[in-house]
C-alpha cells in the first residue's frame, strides 16, 4: 500500500465550492467520497472528547538501530504521559511490540501484514480501522509520527475548547538532531513571507473530531491519512469539519537523526535549510522550549 496522490491545488477549490452549494462532483477520489460522505451529518462540539493518538512504528527491519528508535518512540509517549490533562489514548502498531510503558492508555496493535518497501500507510489504514475497538465514543484522533514531541498543554486545550471539526498545528518546532538548531514553524508574515506553516512540514500535524458510532469517520480518517498531511486541511473543509488552528507551538519535529522515514524519501535536506533559515536564537524561548518538550 503505497501513499495515495494529492488532489491537485487547481480542483481543490472548485471541490469545496461545489460541495457547499450541494453540486454533484465529478470524478472524485476515495478521500475525496469518503469526505462527503461525512459531510451529510452536521458537525457538533464532542462532548467530553478523548484524544486519540495513532502511531505507525516502523518495522525493525527497516532500521540500522531499533533500539534508538524504540529510545525515540518512548520520548515521544512520556510526552503525552506529561500532559496536564490525562484523557488521551495511544495505540502503536507495527510488526513488534518495541516494548511499552506500563499506562492502560497505551497499547500495541500487531501488523501482520507481509509487505515490501515503506509500511507507513498501511499501518495508518489499520489503526485508523482499529478505532471503533478502542472504546471512546467521541474525541479527537491524531495520527502522530513516532519521534515527535506533544507540548505538554496539547490535550487539555483540545478538550477544552471542544472545536467541532478539531485542530491544526499551525505553529511548532523542527530540531535538526544533528546539530541541535531548532527552527520555528509558522504561517508566513511580512517579516518571514517564506516561513512555512507547521502542518505542511510534518504529519503530526492534524487532529480530527470524530464520532466513533459512526463508521463514516473512521473511514474519512483512513481515507484521509493514505495522503500526505498537507491534504489534511483541504479534506476536513471538504467533510464540513474545518481544522481551527491550536494556539501555541504544540508539536516538535525531529529530523537528521538517522532513521526519519522522510529520509528514505529524500525530504529531509530542505527541512535542514529550513530549520537553519529559520532558526530560534532566543535563549528565553530556546529554555522554554527545553522545558516544554523535555529536552
Amino acid at each position: 500500500m503505497s501513499q495515495a496522490p494529492a488532489t491537485p491545488k487547481s480542483r481543490r477549490a472548485s471541490r469545496l465550492l461545489r460541495a457547499r452549494l450541494g453540486m454533484s462532483q465529478g470524478d472524485l477520489l476515495p478521500s475525496e467520497r469518503a469526505a462527503l460522505a461525512l459531510r451529510e451529518k452536521p458537525a457538533e462540539p464532542p462532548v467530553d472528547p478523548t484524544v486519540v493518538f495513532l502511531l505507525p512504528l516502523v518495522g525493525a527491519h527497516h532500521v540500522t538501530d531499533p533500539r534508538a528508535v524504540a529510545e525515540r518512540l518512548t520520548r515521544t509517549l512520556e510526552s503525552f504521559r506529561a500532559q496536564t490533562d490525562p484523557q488521551w489514548r495511544a495505540v502503536v502498531c507495527s510488526q513488534e511490540n518495541p516494548g511499552l510503558p506500563e499506562d492502560d492508555r497505551i497499547s500495541f496493535l500487531p501488523f501482520t501484514d507481509a509487505m515490501e518497501g515503506n509500511d507507513k500507510w498501511a499501518k495508518l489504514d489499520r489503526l485508523c480501522r482499529h478505532l471503533p475497538d478502542l472504546g471512546p465514543e467521541l474525541g479527537y484522533v491524531m495520527p502522530f509520527d513516532a519521534d515527535d514531541l506533544l507540548h505538554p498543554g496539547a490535550v487539555e486545550e483540545m478538550r477544552k475548547r471542544m472545536e467541532p471539526g478539531g485542530y491544526l498545528v499551525t505553529t511548532g518546532y523542527v530540531r535538526d538532531v544533528a546539530s541541535g538548531i531548532i527552527g520555528r514553524a509558522a504561517p508566513p508574515s511580512p517579516a518571514a513571507p517564506l516561513r512555512k506553516p507547521f502542518w505542511k512540514l510534518c504529519g503530526s500535524c492534524a487532529a480530527f473530531a470524530t464520532d466513533l458510532r459512526d463508521a463514516r469517520g473512521p473511514a474519512f480518517l483512513a481515507a484521509a491519512t493514505a495522503h500526505e498531511h498537507r491534504m489534511f486541511p483541504y479534506l476536513a473543509r471538504l467533510a464540513g469539519r474545518p481544522l481551527s488552528p491550536l494556539s501555541r507551538p504544540s508539536v516538535l519535529y525531529e529530523l537528521n537523526h538517522g532513521e526519519n522515514f522522510g529520509a528514505r524519501r529524500g525530504r529531509v535536506g530542505f527541512k535542514t535549510r529550513f530549520t537553519r533559515r529559520f532558526a530560534v536564537t532566543d535563549r528565553a524561548e530556546l529554555a522554554r522550549i527545553a522545558e516544554d518538550f523535555a529536552l
